[in-house]
């Protein structure tokens, strides 16, 4: 699923990316992690896996989107 950068704190590594409905989905450092990047920038396309149901979704992992 891909969504947008929304918000990326360095230190705790977590954030939150907009869906493209414009719902905001939080992820936590785990998430961050698993995708092996080293910082994000509000504005970049990301490419994100979920978990749960549509209405509480868990990123579990966000990566950058690559065409």
């Amino acid at each position: 699923m891909q969504a947008t950068a929304y918000t990326y704190d360095p230190d705790t590594r977590s954030g939150s990316v907009l869906l493209d409905d414009g719902t905001p989905v939080p992820f936590d450092a785990p998430a961050f992690d698993a995708g092996g990047l080293r910082l994000l920038r509000p504005g970049q396309r990301v490419r994100i896996e979920v978990e749960g149901s549509k209405d509480s979704p868990r990123i579990t992992l966000v990566t950058l989107q690559t065409l």
